[in-house]
C-alpha cells in the first residue's frame, strides 16, 4: 500500500503531529508507540477535515515494564506484525543524550523515531530544557519545542520499526 502522498513529506507531517502528542503529554512519561494509517480509511471516524495524508492511532496497549532506551523496548517494537493497513509506525521515548558537540553532559531529551513501509524513515531529538534554561528564558519555556533530526541517529530503533513493518501479519493468524 503505497501510494505517492505516503512519502518523507507525509512522515514528517506524521512525525510532528507525533511531536505536538507527546509534547503535552510533560516529560517523564512512559513511551508512545503511534501506527500511522492513511487517513482516508479512518475518516469516516473522525470529526476534522484533515489535509494530512496519515492518522496517527496511539497504542494504548504496551506493557508497563518497558523502559525508554531498553533492549526489551526494542524487542517488543520489532515483534509487532501491524496489518496492511498501518503504513508506518513512530515510536516516542525519553531518553539521555551526550552531544558530542557540546560538554559531553548527558541530558533528558525525546527520541521519535518513524518509518514508513515504502521506506522514508526520520529520527528527531528534542532536548529537555536545563533549570537554568528555563530560569533564562522564563515561564514558557518548556512549550518551546526544538527539535534536532538526522538519518542516522538511533539506527537500532528505525530497525526495530522496519522489522516489524515487514513482518507478514498472516504467519500470526491464529483463526
Amino acid at each position: 500500500m503505497t501510494s505517492p502522498e505516503l512519502n518523507e513529506q507525509a512522515l514528517n507531517r506524521a512525525m510532528l503531529e507525533a511531536v505536538d502528542f507527546v509534547h503535552a503529554e510533560g516529560w517523564d512519561a512512559a513511551p508512545t508507540l503511534f501506527a500511522l494509517v492513511p487517513y482516508h480509511l479512518l475518516s469516516d471516524q473522525l470529526d476534522d477535515n484533515e489535509d494530512s495524508p496519515l492518522t496517527l492511532v496511539v497504542q494504548d496497549n504496551l506493557p508497563d515494564n518497558l523502559e525508554a532506551g531498553s533492549e526489551a523496548l526494542a524487542d517488543y517494537v520489532s515483534r509487532i506484525a501491524w496489518p496492511t493497513q498501518v503504513v508506518g509506525a513512530v515510536l516516542a521515548q525519553e531518553i539521555r543524550f551526550r552531544d558530542t558537540s557540546g560538554d559531553g553532559t548527558p541530558r533528558p531529551a525525546r527520541l521519535f523515531s518513524g518509518v514508513l513501509r515504502s521506506k522514508p524513515e526520520l529520527t528527531l531529538l528534542q532536548l529537555r530544557p536545563t533549570e537554568e534554561e528555563i530560569a533564562e528564558r522564563g515561564p514558557f519555556a518548556e512549550d518551546e519545542v526544538e527539535l534536532r533530526g538526522g538519518p542516522t541517529v538511533a539506527p537500532g530503533v528505525i530497525a526495530a520499526l522496519r522489522y516489524g513493518l515487514e513482518l507478514d501479519p498472516a504467519e500470526f493468524d491464529l483463526d
